[in-house]
This record gives structure tokens, sequence and C-alpha cells, in this order.
């Protein structure tokens, strides 16, 4: 700890003065930078780890203040374990995730809470390539989700409404449209998990801890909470809480370099536990951490056609009846 201290301390004396976004990027960077010191040094005191930091803060600096990053050399990349220079690396999953809690944070206004007679508005652009011939189509879908389900919802999807008739007693959906059931959910982030599972087919924690998953579980806790995400509204901390859940699930990777329907480029939280999955991930912005939108794959009902769809909100709001918009 003492090391981290004494390298942070220098760091500030040596840096450039950051902004408030460079420099949580930075501190990001440089506690991911620690953490890949620890594995390739084997150790976390003694003159390799520090030399190891001592390169790491130069990495950490020079991305934040030039968008060049000098890299350790690892798996065998650089003369030595010698650093090279490259462009920015994509961090982990887990540090852009923890990333997107934080960034979420700051921007976090008081809650919202909707009645239960009300209905969520949300309206999103949709952006469809077939995968064979490229041809792409854009969609401008709008939905209003009755908030306790006790009415009909009207939703649309590429283009098409549909209408989905109210729950049966005893019925729901998920994530919960509910406002008293959303703030059921813990939002310490382990809770959150086991939370989602027990609510599923494969239980609670039985004493298990979160590396103790099986691939069902972490599967399943993936796209259950990447469901919860797509809610628009949320109570206020929920989100943060669901991204740091998102960083424990053992499996979650980045894929770094894709666009969303915006255009913007931006780096993939995938899971790799499901082969036929892999082509459906979050997308985030590779400095702020700020959520983009959504990737998703779909084959024709004929079999023969594959198409993407990026997809991501532009408008969302609270609204007493079906049609109304904010």
């Amino acid at each position: 700890m003492h090391d981290e201290l004494e390298l942070l301390r220098e760091w500030d004396a040596d840096a450039a003065p950051l902004t408030g976004p460079a420099r949580d990027r930075a501190r990001h960077r440089l506690l991911n930078a620690m953490a890949h010191a620890d594995q390739h040094t084997g150790t976390r005191t003694g003159p390799g780890r520090r030399h190891a930091l001592r390169l790491a803060a130069a990495a950490v600096v020079a991305t934040a203040v030039t968008g060049t990053a000098v890299l350790i050399g690892t798996e065998g990349s650089g003369e030595g374990g010698a650093p090279r220079t490259s462009t920015p690396r994509v961090e982990n999953a887990a540090a852009v995730l923890n990333g997107a809690a934080a960034w979420e944070r700051k921007q976090e206004k008081g809650p919202v809470a909707p009645r239960d007679d009300q209905f969520i508005y949300s309206k999103r652009i949709i952006k469809e390539t077939e995968q064979k011939t490229g041809k792409v189509k854009t969609y401008t879908d709008e939905m209003w989700d009755s908030v306790d389900v006790s009415k009909p919802s009207l939703t649309m999807e590429l283009g098409r409404e549909m209408w989905e008739e109210p729950a049966g007693k005893g019925g729901g959906v998920w994530p919960p449209r509910k406002w008293s059931e959303l703030k059921k959910l813990p939002q310490d982030p382990e809770k959150l998990i086991w939370a989602i599972l027990s609510l599923g087919s494969r239980g609670g924690s039985d004493g298990r801890s979160i590396s103790d998953l099986d691939k069902l579980d972490r599967y399943e806790a993936y796209w259950l909470l990447g469901e919860l995400l797509k809610n628009p509204v949320l109570p206020q901390g929920l989100r943060p809480a669901a991204y740091e859940a998102l960083a424990l699930v053992p499996g979650v990777k980045t894929i770094p370099g894709v666009k969303d329907s915006a255009g913007r480029t931006g780096v993939g939280i995938a899971h790799t536990g499901r082969e036929p999955y892999e082509g459906k991930y979050l997308i985030f912005d590779p400095a702020s951490y700020e959520f983009l939108g959504f990737r998703d794959e779909r084959i024709s009902a004929s079999g023969k056609k594959k198409y993407v769809q990026l997809s991501h909100v532009v408008d969302w709001g609270i609204v007493d009846r079906v049609k109304q918009r904010p």
C-alpha cells in the first residue's frame, strides 16, 4: 500500500493537471495496471513490482495526457519485458464496467418514481444489417409499458406494433416495472446477482460465492442484468449497482472497436459462456465509460439470413396513457 500511495504522490507531482474525466480514466487505468503488475511479478512487494508500477504509472499519464499509451510487455511482447509504444489499450471488462458505474453515479439526479397507473415511454433507434448483402435498414421503435403490468402495453419491434396483454394475478415481467418491486432489488452488487438468480430456475446462493457459479448461472446472471439495464427508469443507485454486478460475473469479456447505432466507436462487453450469444453485447464509450447501446443478432424465420442489430435509446419518460409522449 505504501508503494501505491508514494507512486500516486509522484504521479500528481510530475504530471500535468488533468480534467475530471481524464483523472477518472487515469485512476481506473492505474488500478488495472497495478493488478497486472501483481500478476506478472508474482508478489505485492519488492523491486520487481515497484519497477512494474513505475512503468504502469508512465503508461497511465501518457494515455491520460496524449492518448498514446506506453504498455508493459506481457505474454512475450517486447524484448525482456521492455515497454513498447502502442495505441491505447482497452482495459479488462471489470475496469470498463466499474468505470461505467462511476460515470452513472455522477449523472444520476433525484429518483423519478412513476405511479402504478402510469406508463414508461421509451424510443430507440435500431440499425439492422443483413450480414451477407450488407443491406442496412433503420427502425424507430417506441414503447409504452404499463408500470404495474395491469393495463395493455404497446410495444414495437422493427417498426411493427404489438399489444401486450395485462399480466394475470401473480404474473409479472423481468425486469420488474413496478417501482416498489424495483426498489426491493439490493444495490450491493453480489447480493443483486443472487437476488436475480433466485427469481429464476437457478435458485439462490446456498452459501456459494460468485466464483462458484456454473456456466448456466454465469450466463443467466449476465443476461438478466443486461435486461435490467434496458429499463430506462430505475431507482437511484440501481443502475450503477447492476454495472458493478456485471463486473463480478465470471466469463465477461471486452470486444474493442465496435460501433453503436449512432456510429460511435466503443468497447463491447460480452459473455463467453454461451456460443449462440457471443454476438450480443453492451457497448460503452472507451474513454468516459458512458453506456452507448446494445448489439444483438437475429436469424430470419427461414433460417437463411442473419442480421446484426445495433440499438440505442434516444428518448424516454413517464406518461399517463398509451401513445402519449413526454
